[in-house]
């Protein structure tokens, strides 16, 4: 198990045929100079992935210390195991400020369509 300096490997289920996702996920492996996660891009259908693929690739999914979580909870575990977000992915933990993101990632997903398009 790992301490509370040393963040637990993490897995990412992505959408790779998502343009905002590719980004995002670009971003994140610049910033995730330690290797502390492991990409997986499940628009291949021959990627294994945890959860149904429908539901996979409608709602961002991650694997810490043995933990499917996702939405908002995803995202800050993926914080969590960069250094230069640890600091975010730890504050996402305390309730309020879940509870905000994951209403924020919620809203996101209602407007995701129409901002795929305008990215493509």
């Amino acid at each position: 198990m790992a301490s509370a300096s040393t963040p637990e490997q993490v897995t990412v289920w992505y959408d790779g045929a998502c343009p905002l996702c590719s980004r995002e996920i670009a971003a994140m492996r610049r910033l995730d100079r330690g290797g502390a996660i492991d990409f997986v891009d499940i628009a291949d259908p021959c990627m294994p992935c945890p959860v149904d693929r429908e539901t996979a690739l409608s709602r961002f999914h991650v694997s810490e210390g043995g933990r499917i979580l996702s939405g908002a909870a995803a995202f800050a575990a993926m914080w969590r195991a960069v250094p230069a977000l640890r600091w975010l992915g730890m504050l996402a933990r305390w309730r309020p400020v879940e509870l905000l993101l994951e209403g924020a990632y919620r809203a996101f997903l209602k407007i995701r369509p129409r901002l795929q398009r305008l990215v493509r």
